[in-house]
């Protein structure tokens, strides 16, 4: 058994592309992505200045998290310690592009799957080096095997050789020689707007913003912001399609708690306002869930394989496992509710509360695997979720009183209140804590770069969703008719509050540059 690894010499790199161009000839890497790729560095100011080059890569990790959170192992660790893919169990999810804290892996374009430096595996298992190793002129990039004590990679990683993001815990296999934190550290350099033509941002292009700037200025150690002069363009993989998925499995999972409410409170006899419509109403928002997840895979004909191949150490598997066992339990409600079996549902309401909770929370679990993402894995991630939960629970039923008699809708009303008051503190608290200088970025860009605008239509339907809900509470109808034309505005407002707020927050949490 060995572990192979990487010496990359940042002092003998003179930046000529040849690793580059070799990855994409040995494996038909296409245009626009990369396996491996040089970001070239400038530090100082004139005319005292100086140029660093660094290969960026896959750094085969010990701890590698997107073997972790791939959910049909198609990524997994070879004999010989390299961390492979298999093309044909990739189901092209994107978990493990943002499981990544190096950007190393790619979504290939012609096959929908991703890609990322082997090691070229199959020159290795033949006796060969890789072929960036082989092409390089200076001999700048080695391998070795950690291993082996007498190894160079062995000794530059008991004497402390550098390697990227080293607070990720993830033990990675890549060692660098001769290179500096501005090199290495993705928040330490920024593209300058000064009109240099290789380094002009795009869409695609993840860099520290002006604004993300002015709230974490300098590196760790107090050095200026050096400038990015070259590298390649990482863009976001989850959008609206995840931000979406997150609202309708609140909704889902808000009406059964709500129902489950409504049934403590013993009115759990009503049929068809308790027993029939929740279930449907919940069952309809969970296979929108199901679609929304189905439609963002690049392989979406292989979504099947979440239950025939699946990795029981991805929270991807095990959120459909939750979904799966919530849409059972939503069945029997409906079936006891349709039949009024004896009066079981009193019996359904605990598994019923628990996976609701479950569908609601797991995403928390799932989002904390993504190690790239520092602002997904705060610790209010969970507690967020699940009064978004209860807030959209209220919202629902709100919406529901406008053609049901539901019974005690001030109940649903304080609930849907007190949802809305929940999320906007634990909100409140998340972007006013003390955080990395990484969650400070994502945080900085979600409130004033570009999410702000998401931001602000959440504040102000937060705001006046509140404004109005306690308003009827306290006055009643001298407010407004709750029955009447105005009512529908305000859970609708909330709602889509909420999803102004999950798309900005996936977003931002993707704008942090990793490499």
């Amino acid at each position: 058994m060995t572990r192979l690894g990487f010496v990359l010499d940042s002092s003998s790199c003179i930046g000529c592309h040849a690793c580059t161009v070799a990855c994409k000839s040995e494996h038909n890497v296409p245009l626009g992505v990369n396996r491996t790729w040089l970001k070239y560095v400038e530090t100082g100011t004139h005319p005292d200045t100086d140029r660093l080059f660094s290969v960026m890569r896959c750094n085969q990790c010990e701890d590698a998290p997107c073997m972790t959170i791939c959910p049909t192992s198609a990524l997994y660790r070879a004999d010989n310690g390299v961390v492979d893919f298999q093309d044909d169990d990739c189901i092209g999810c994107k978990a493990c592009m943002n499981a990544c804290p190096y950007d190393a892996i790619y979504l290939n374009p012609e096959t929908n799957t991703a890609h990322k430096c082997n090691f070229c595996n199959h020159r290795i298992e033949d006796g060969l080096e890789p072929s960036c190793v082989i092409v390089c002129p200076t001999q700048a990039i080695r391998v070795g095997d950690l291993d082996d004590p007498d190894s160079e990679i062995s000794r530059l990683h008991a004497d402390g050789g550098l390697v990227r993001s080293p607070e990720q815990n993830t033990r990675p296999k890549v060692i660098y020689r001769g290179a500096t934190a501005s090199s290495l550290d993705p928040l330490a350099s920024a593209i300058s707007d000064d009109g240099l033509i290789w380094a002009d941002t795009t869409p695609g292009h993840s860099t520290p913003t002006p604004v993300a700037l002015t709230v974490a200025p300098t590196r760790d150690d107090g050095e200026p912001m050096a400038r990015t002069a070259y590298t390649t363009q990482h863009p976001p993989v989850w959008g609206s399609m995840v931000s979406g998925y997150l609202v309708t499995k609140a909704i889902a999972a808000g009406v059964m708690l709500v129902a489950s409410l409504l049934v403590v409170l013993g009115h759990g006899d009503e049929r068809s306002v308790i027993g029939v419509v929740p279930p449907l109403v919940a069952g309809v928002f969970l296979v929108l869930t199901g679609l929304l997840l189905v439609a963002d895979l690049k392989q979406p004909k292989r979504f099947w394989y979440l239950l025939t191949r699946g990795n029981s150490t991805s929270w991807l598997v095990k959120g459909a496992w939750v979904l799966g066992a919530f849409a059972v339990c939503l069945a029997a409600w409906w079936v006891v509710g349709l039949t009024d079996a004896g009066g079981a549902l009193p019996v359904i309401v605990v598994p019923t509360v628990l996976l609701a909770l479950g569908t609601a929370g797991y995403t928390a679990f799932l989002f904390g695997q993504c190690e790239g993402r520092d602002l997904w894995q705060e610790s209010l991630l969970l507690p967020v979720l699940l009064a978004q939960t209860v807030m959209a629970g209220g919202a629902s039923w709100s919406l529901l009183d406008q053609f049901l008699d539901v019974p005690s809708h001030e109940s649903v009303k304080w609930l849907f209140l007190a949802g809305l008051a929940a999320n906007a503190a634990l909100v409140g608290a998340e972007v006013r804590g003390g955080h990395s200088r990484h969650v400070t970025m994502a945080l900085a860009d979600l409130r004033l770069g570009a999410q702000k605008k998401r931001w602000r239509k959440w504040l102000f339907c937060t705001v006046f969703a509140m404004l109005f809900l306690s308003l009827d509470i306290l006055l009643g109808n001298f407010v407004f008719d709750w029955t009447g034309p105005v009512q529908p505005i305000v859970p609708l407002a909330a709602l889509y509050g909420l999803f102004a707020y999950e798309d900005a927050y996936v977003r931002a949490g993707q704008s942090v540059p990793l490499s």
